[in-house]
């Protein structure tokens, strides 16, 4: 996933492997459903994802933006063409097994979509069985580089990894030549942070290297001190768990903020209070808030939601997927991939393009600041990078 200040879990950059990008076809999730198949039965759509455990209020979003994206698809009517989209939702509780066991359940019962994995480790579970079974897998929030290119059956609705150090990158414009720190706990949390920050920006002529902490340290001034000694011309800070708001107290205290450029990934908004004074200082790279982007898909869905999170529009774009794939295919998952495949549609965050060779799911990212103090925080656009400018190296599919 990205990089947090609370919970979220960054996994490494994906293989870069040279590969052109395919040619991709334009079309509206709003164009007149008329399905496939030959009867009116319902479409059965599987939705596996965290109702309960760690990432639930990731899995709320989510659900709430599928709900909203499937209004805004089908034009209120929740059918394509005369057949209902019969949705089942079941809690994995981020847990892969139990997501493993729900889609097998699914797919006995003949669901041939199934969508969810707020859990990047649950999504590497499912992907498999997708493929095995041949029915149509579209992850959610999940950002894994390695759910790309999975298999020709499995899709995402988010963004990855690769796209987060991408726009992390953009805050410091050429890396040639330039000093980056990754500031990061002792861990595997750690490990695949700072692993990813030197595929991604090292690779493109930066010097990357580490200022690592105990998970268990509650003092910060001596790691602010090698931070400052180090002169870098970007801190990348990857952080997660109850001492986010001391460490970010004390690398403000230490003039760490002010002496260079600060970047973390922005959370959902209800970890925002967690930066306190500091939150105005850092530059944050962001997947999507509340007023990134101004789109016919982000009125919908703020029209169901009133303030749009992180992880809405993960949910609202898997909702246009599925109305795409049953319009296309009807009953017949290999249709439904081909017509997924190259696929560009308007979605929340702007320009979605579905790359025909991995699947890689190209889309906007923004460079963000937050005002204000406290628990009243906005955050607005610095920046936005198209999804040209944040697209992963494309990789061959593995299945």
């Amino acid at each position: 996933m990205t990089v947090r200040t609370t919970r979220r879990v960054f996994l490494s950059a994906a293989t870069m492997m040279a590969a052109a990008l395919a040619a991709t076809a334009c079309g509206s999730p709003q164009d007149t459903a008329t399905g496939g198949g030959d009867s009116a039965a319902p479409v059965k759509v599987g939705l596996v994802y965290s109702q309960s455990g760690a990432l639930a209020s990731y899995g709320k979003q989510y659900i709430e933006g599928f709900k909203a994206g499937l209004d805004f698809a089908t034009k209120g009517t929740g059918k394509v063409g005369d057949r209902k989209i019969e949705l089942t939702e079941v809690d994995d509780a981020g847990d892969p097994a139990k997501a493993v066991s729900a889609a097998k359940d699914l797919i006995g019962k003949g669901t041939k979509i199934i969508a969810g994995s707020t859990a990047s480790g649950v999504a590497l579970q499912v992907a498999p069985i997708a493929a095995q079974n041949k029915v149509l897998f579209i992850s959610g929030p999940a950002a894994t580089d390695a759910v790309t290119g999975a298999n020709k059956y499995t899709f995402r609705s988010g963004r990855q990894s690769y796209q987060d150090v991408v726009t992390a990158k953009s805050f410091i414009g050429d890396p040639t030549g330039k000093k980056v720190v990754v500031f990061a706990q002792d861990g595997a949390f750690g490990d695949a942070n700072e692993a990813a920050v030197k595929a991604v920006i090292g690779s493109a002529g930066a010097t990357v290297s580490s200022v690592r902490a105990p998970a268990s340290a509650t003092e910060f001034t001596p790691f602010a001190s090698q931070i400052k000694a180090a002169k870098p011309d970007l801190l990348f800070v990857a952080w997660a768990g109850t001492t986010a708001p001391a460490m970010w107290q004390t690398l403000d205290q230490q003039g760490v903020l002010s002496s260079t450029t600060v970047v973390t990934g922005l959370d959902i908004r209800a970890s925002w209070p967690t930066f306190g004074a500091a939150g105005a200082k850092i530059s944050f790279l962001s997947h999507y808030f509340d007023g990134a982007s101004d789109t016919e898909a982000s009125k919908a869905l703020k029209a169901k939601v009133n303030t749009i999170d992180l992880f809405h529009p993960d949910g609202f774009a898997a909702a246009q997927m599925v109305v795409r794939a049953v319009q296309e295919g009807g009953d017949d998952v290999d249709k439904m991939v081909t017509a997924l495949e190259g696929w560009s549609f308007d979605g929340v965050k702007g320009k979605m393009t579905i790359r025909a060779a991995d699947h890689a799911l190209l889309q906007p990212m923004f460079q963000a600041k937050l005002t204000g103090s406290g628990t009243d925080f906005t955050a607005t656009a610095q920046k936005s990078l198209t999804g040209d400018e944040s697209a992963p190296p494309a990789v061959a599919m593995k299945g």
